[in-house]
């Protein structure tokens, strides 16, 4: 009699990987139909943006969303790619873990080649209608269409028709599916997907049609298409020991120097010969003889050896100009009272692979006061938008404490509350997602670190902001009160001892007392026009330094009304304001050109040399700048009618530091 093991044996058996999915779509982001024809839309567009990019094609996405039934919808994406030759469209979207990208190290969205066969899947799991997938390539006068269906059972492509079309676009691809689904608006929707795509895409035109049928355009803000990503060869740094024994085995190489200059990065024939003397392995050794034991102290010689961290070119970050494009591009409507200046991180590792962090802040205007912040996630220029609270993004937002850079934070942990979106983007050739949905990233220290550093960076300039706008707030009411009273009690008080109105002048500067520092950007003709004001509503003459952060570059010499008396690395510029007379005005005026509006639309503005309480308008100068080196004028006295005296007092020296809001770098 059979044992009950042979028994259960004969139940064993091997299953496809479609067929794997398919019993479990949830996995994929199919586990509501609200979810699943967001999950539909995504898919198929990441695919459309990869595609133009890797052709340094603008790209030009069409989503259109009908409505069928009460559960059914039919969704056709269409995109002016470079198209996918006639062989290949079977196998790209019926055909599950198919691609060329699992196995190349650089950023891209999508890496799995699960994307939009999942849609194709999917749609006739719960629709049983087959796909409709149209192609056209630039050298071919029409373009191949076919119905397609996965075949789960041997993860295969089926094609139920196919036909050569007139097609008026001159290279491009489109799909469309039916699928069970449900449209919804708010917070997690397909439009807000898109809006969040044409943020982090502002080089993309993007038309949405919803089941309403009015287009919305998210117009493209740039006519940069990223620069094409590099592939890299493995890092040393994030092997593990199976995979160094996999490619050892696999290798081309006939020796153990050539296998590891070859196949990692970063390591020349001088450095591969080092760990193999460390490590013990003899240099002309075959990388396929090298034991369990050999391929351990390999690992163990590369930790010991300094090795350059991995090239940055497999990488696309947005950049601080085209982040704040983006969302002023998209976010207009809500008529923000600040764009923070976005901050772009150095380039980082994780287990090997570089990721770069880029982080921006948008404030005021019509955003809520009331509600949490708005938290926009991205991933390789993907918005993220489910499962947030697993999300080391979020996570990192939570750990800042919120309330020294002007925003609500109960117990100074947690998501502050005020009017705020905080955007975080996360490049990366592997981004570690919890998941196959691909809508959180995994709580890996060196990467939750890099976004909490670069969120306090982008969050001490919108403190700034804050700070001015608080000083000259106050200082406005003062003056009005002054302004208007002081008058008012001169003109009734002469009026009773007979006597001339005085001069108010010096008796408003006296109980003012501050510096008064406006500055303003115009943008007209393709040129920024700068004008900083400044203002002495105090009793004595004043001298201290102006500190700027300016293209110096793009400014207009002839422009200039004083020049400089320093330009340093960084845009960082020194002017020196001699003096100032009592109740007097001093303005600095330059021209920039060669600038979009949206590249310089905020002065940085900073003093030294001065008492900083005694300053309205703008901060003092930050640390970072180290300019201990510059002569600090100081405040000058001025006798009543007369022009100061050089000399009359000393050299004013001010601890300037403590101004500062010191945060780790």
């Amino acid at each position: 009699m059979p044992s009950i093991a042979h028994e259960l044996a004969k139940n064993q058996k091997e299953i496809s990987v479609s067929e794997f999915f398919e019993k479990n779509k949830q996995i994929l982001g199919f586990d509501s139909l609200t979810r699943a024809l967001i999950t539909s839309v995504k898919e198929t567009v990441d695919n459309s943006l990869d595609a133009c990019e890797d052709a340094s094609i603008l790209p030009e996405i069409l989503v259109k969303i009908e409505k069928v039934d009460n559960t059914e919808y039919k969704l056709t994406e269409e995109d002016n790619g470079p198209g996918i030759v006639k062989t290949q469209v079977p196998n790209v979207f019926a055909r599950l873990l198919y691609g060329s990208r699992f196995h190349t190290r650089a950023q891209r969205r999508g890496q799995q080649g699960i994307g939009v066969s999942a849609v194709v899947m999917y749609s006739q799991l719960t629709t049983g209608k087959a796909a409709t997938v149209r192609s056209k390539i630039s050298d071919e006068d029409t373009a191949y269409e076919c119905d397609l269906i996965l075949d789960t059972k041997k993860n295969r492509p089926e094609r139920l028709r196919e036909d050569r079309v007139i097609w008026d676009r001159e290279h491009g691809t489109s799909i469309q599916v039916h699928l069970k689904g449900k449209y919804i608006g708010g917070k997690q929707s397909v439009f807000e997907y898109l809006k969040g795509t044409a943020i982090v895409n502002p080089h993309a035109k993007i038309t949405f049609v919803p089941p309403e049928g009015v287009p919305i355009v998210f117009e493209r803000a740039s006519d940069q298409v990223p620069p094409p990503t590099k592939p890299v060869m493995p890092h040393p740094e994030g092997v593990e020991l199976g995979e160094l024994l996999s490619m050892a085995k696999y290798t081309e190489s006939l020796k153990m120097t050539s296998f590891l200059s070859s196949e990692f990065s970063r390591i020349s024939n001088r450095v591969a010969k080092e760990v193999c003397e460390l490590a013990g392995v003899p240099p002309e050794q075959r990388p396929t003889k090298l034991t369990l034991e050999q391929a351990g102290a390999v690992l163990e010689a590369m930790k010991k050896v300094r090795i350059m961290a991995p090239e940055t070119d497999c990488l696309s970050p947005i950049g601080e100009t085209l982040i704040r494009k983006g969302l002023k591009n998209v976010l207009g409507d809500v008529k923000a009272e600040f764009y923070a200046p976005p901050i772009t991180r150095e380039p980082k590792v994780f287990a090997g692979n570089p990721f770069i962090v880029e982080v921006g802040i948008v404030y005021g205007g019509e955003l809520s006061k009331e509600d949490p912040v708005q938290i926009l996630r991205f991933a390789n220029r993907v918005p993220l938008m489910y499962q947030q609270g697993a999300c080391a993004t979020t996570q990192a937002i939570e750990n800042v404490d919120w309330r020294r850079y002007g925003l609500e934070q109960r117990g100074g942990h947690g998501i502050p509350f005020g009017p705020a979106i905080i955007m975080v983007h996360l490049a990366s050739t592997k981004i570690p997602f919890t998941s196959e949905s691909k809508e959180a990233v995994a709580n890996i220290p060196e990467i939750k670190e890099e976004i909490e550093l670069a969120l306090k960076a982008c969050a001490r300039r919108l403190k700034t902001h804050l700070n001015k706008a608080e000083k000259k707030s106050k200082a406005k009411v003062k003056f009005e009160i002054v302004q208007d009273i002081i008058p008012m009690i001169a003109e009734k008080s002469a009026k009773i001892v007979g006597k001339p109105v005085p001069k108010l002048a010096g008796t408003i500067t006296k109980i003012m007392n501050v510096v008064w520092i406006d500055d303003e950007v115009a943008f007209e003709k393709k040129r920024h026009h700068v004008l900083v004001r400044i203002f002495n509503y105090t009793p004595k003459s004043q001298g201290f330094h102006l500190h700027m952060v300016v293209p110096f570059d793009k400014v207009d010499p002839k422009t200039l009304s004083l020049e400089p008396l320093e330009v340093r690395e960084g845009n960082k510029v020194t002017w020196d304001v001699k003096r100032i007379a009592s109740t007097d005005v001093f303005e600095l005026r330059f021209d920039i050109h060669g600038l979009s509006q949206e590249e310089y639309d905020e002065n940085e503005v900073y003093v030294s040399g001065i008492d900083p309480a005694s300053v309205i308008g703008v901060d003092v100068l930050p640390g970072d700048w180290d300019l201990e080196h510059l002569k600090i004028t100081g405040e000058l006295p001025v006798e009543e009618g007369a022009a100061a005296e050089e000399g009359e007092e000393g050299d004013v020296d001010y601890d300037e530091g403590a101004e500062v809001i010191k945060d780790e770098e």
